[in-house]
């Protein structure tokens, strides 16, 4: 069998919390186990977001942990136009459309039918905008996203899109993926050429990522990813999402809510093994 590659991907919008910390070390931990291999890639296309001192709050937190990991490090906002060429080749088959639609004009044509994030479902009114009328919002410059021709991608798959997924007992299930469920989903925003869904694909495989490790909010998510390795002809690689790790009043860690930041709690005088510890880990690397 071939090395097992694992691959944490953080976005530098925020500091690490509890979260990511137990998604790091699982993967840090499968990685170790198994003679495998441990990436770090900065997931960093979100310019309005994204900060230097973040993603240098992410080598000092991962550090602190103890983890380690490969360099060069792989940032995504270094590598846009290979994002674009790829989204070029679907659209070239006639397999995306743009949108110009606006936020308040998506909000009041929307469907009552919701995405796995809880967003409205795109009615797809760009879908069959008339020609010209494209052709003169394309002349005024008028911003855009890509979006899939759900339907149309859909009605040129041969097989099924199916993908294994672990459970914590490391026992697999497959999984028929059901991509159809986000509708006609943003492949390239208007800011930035890509999106979240076509950058991981793409350097998921490019890195030769064998185990994909990340939280249960994120396994919808696989839907769409299965459908996009297909169009480009990817390989898969084995799925583990594990769980989230809860607040006090059960909801999960997250940046936008302030959860407590790893740097907070190490100022605090949490020591790592203490961190570890909490989260089921054994006390050292």
């Amino acid at each position: 069998m071939a090395q097992p590659v694992y691959r944490f991907a953080p976005s530098p919008n925020g500091y690490l919390h509890l979260g990511h910390a137990y998604s790091a070390l699982l993967n840090f931990e499968h990685a170790l186990k198994t003679g495998g291999r441990f990436l770090l890639r900065i997931e960093d296309i979100d310019p309005g977001r994204s900060r230097p001192e973040f993603e240098k709050a992410i080598y000092e937190d991962l550090a602190w942990l103890g983890i380690t990991w490969e360099e060069p490090v792989l940032r995504q906002s270094e590598h846009l136009s290979f994002y674009a060429e790829a989204i070029e080749t679907l659209d070239q088959r006639g397999l995306l459309y743009p949108c110009f639609c606006t936020r308040s004009e998506r909000m009041q044509s929307g469907s009552a039918l919701k995405d796995p994030d809880g967003a409205p479902l795109y009615s797809g009114q760009c879908r069959h905008l008339d020609p010209s009328l494209r052709a003169e919002k394309f002349n005024a410059h008028q911003p855009y996203v890509k979006r899939f021709d759900m339907e149309r991608v859909l009605k040129d798959l041969s097989s099924a899109l199916i993908f294994e997924e672990f459970g914590a007992n490391l026992n697999a299930r497959i999984i028929t993926a059901q991509p159809e469920q986000w509708g006609d989903a943003v492949l390239a925003r208007k800011d930035v050429p890509t999106s979240y869904h076509v950058s991981v694909v793409l350097d998921d495989a490019r890195q030769g990522v064998t185990d994909v490790i990340r939280g249960a909010d994120l396994l919808a998510s696989t839907d769409l990813h299965r459908l996009l390795q297909a169009l480009f002809d990817l390989p898969t690689p084995r799925y583990h999402h594990h769980e989230l790790i809860l607040d006090v009043d059960g909801d999960k860690l997250a940046k936008s809510k302030g959860s407590k930041a790893l740097r907070d709690l190490r100022a605090e005088g949490v020591t790592p093994a203490a961190i570890r510890a909490r989260l089921g880990f054994s006390s050292t690397v």
